[in-house]
């Protein structure tokens, strides 16, 4: 039975579906002139961000295709290599390949190496087929001593395993050369898909579109995905005038969140270390979530994490330390949306920005103390004062 059509067919419901609700949300009456405006400054941002990235991309494969070529110009040229500068290539290559180079000895002579010492059994093959590469070796003589183990050898004791350098693409950060190869190797993998039907087909579309996805964000697809402890990672800091005791107190009453936060509406205490909260989420839904404190150092650490069963999870540091007179206050949190950094991307396409969330919500809460009064775009500016820490505490 060909499921083809049946198959078109759905994609096109949702693909209708997903651009009615895109019309809806642009075309709002009253908040549609700012979301439109917003995603064309996102747009603007995105395209600086693209130029800049081929631009450094660009630069990065020249260098390497010169770098390349001159390898080769010099593999071709037969001229000897002076002893010194082959003992040192050696001993470059050596530093990759094994976890302890200071307990080998190296000398050449025209093209000729020789090692001597002690290395481990598991590193002693590779070593010396990686040092039989190195340009100007010509021969290379083993008279290293392999031990299976580093018992009883203080040459052979600490150090680090080695397994040489890791491929380009395996490494969690890529290159700008690389990223940008990948970039457009992966866009032209994903539209040959998209044009042609077929499991094979749809299969090579996901493909290019992850790795297109992966080298733009410079990301690990488990992090891009939401897979794993890590997510996204936001850290900011601003300066309060305003003794550290203060902003520290400010932090540990929850209750004051409301009147400064534009998006939590309610922190209730449920014991001296754990917290219940309840948050706005999309399309005028509510979030909530038990948080537990981790870390309480007062007045220089304040740190969380949220407990199972949170819609987000995520965790984070606050550090107050004293500056200029006043207090800089320095937010590290790391969090998981649905979704990964695909999720966060769609977020901040559509107004949802959490790390501009997190610059107004601390703008507020400077204000806040500084002023004693609640911020009028708070999610409650007229909320209950705290029973801990009442406004009339701060100076």
């Amino acid at each position: 039975m060909d499921h083809s059509p049946l198959v078109e067919r759905s994609a096109g419901l949702v693909l209708a579906t997903g651009a009615g609700v895109l019309l809806m949300y642009l075309l709002d009456p009253q908040q549609g002139r700012r979301r439109r405006a917003l995603m064309r400054d996102k747009a603007v941002h995105l395209a600086r961000k693209g130029s800049a990235l081929t631009d450094a991309g660009t630069r990065d494969l020249a260098h390497r295709a010169t770098g390349v070529a001159t390898g080769l110009g010099s593999a071709l040229r037969s001229s000897a290599v002076d002893d010194a500068v082959l003992v040192g290539r050696v001993r470059s290559t050596m530093g990759r390949w094994t976890s302890h180079p200071h307990a080998i000895e190296v000398s050449a002579a025209s093209g000729r190496v020789t090692l001597k010492g002690l290395v481990l059994r598991s590193e002693h093959d590779r070593l010396v087929r990686e040092i039989a590469k190195v340009r100007g070796v010509r021969e290379v003589e083993d008279r290293l001593e392999a031990r299976q183990d580093a018992a009883g050898v203080p040459a052979l004791q600490g150090g680090h395993a080695r397994s040489g350098p890791r491929p380009e693409l395996m490494q969690n950060n890529w290159s700008t050369g690389p990223r940008l190869l990948a970039i457009a190797g992966g866009t032209a993998l994903a539209l040959y898909g998209l044009g042609r039907r077929g499991p094979g087909a749809a299969l090579m579309a996901i493909v290019g579109a992850g790795l297109a996805a992966r080298a733009a964000t410079n990301m690990e697809l488990r992090r891009m995905l939401g897979v794993g402890p890590r997510g996204i990672d936001i850290e900011k800091a601003i300066h309060i005038d305003a003794p550290r005791e203060w902003v520290f107190d400010l932090w540990t009453a929850y209750e004051h969140f409301p009147r400064f936060m534009s998006n939590v509406e309610e922190v209730r205490p449920l014991d001296d270390t754990r917290s219940h909260w309840i948050v706005k989420g999309p399309a005028g839904s509510h979030l909530e979530w038990d948080a537990a404190i981790t870390e309480c150092l007062r007045p220089q650490v304040l740190a969380w994490r949220t407990e199972a069963g949170a819609p987000v999870q995520h965790a984070g540091t606050v550090r107050f330390d004293e500056a200029d007179g006043g207090t800089r206050v320095t937010v590290c949190m790391s969090y998981n949306p649905p979704g990964g950094a695909v999720g966060h991307a769609v977020a901040k396409l559509l107004g949802r920005d959490p790390k501009r969330e997190m610059d107004d919500d601390l703008m507020r809460m400077k204000a806040f103390i500084e002023t004693q009064r609640p911020a009028h775009d708070a999610a409650r500016p007229d909320g209950p004062s705290s029973t801990r820490l009442g406004v009339d505490a701060f100076p």
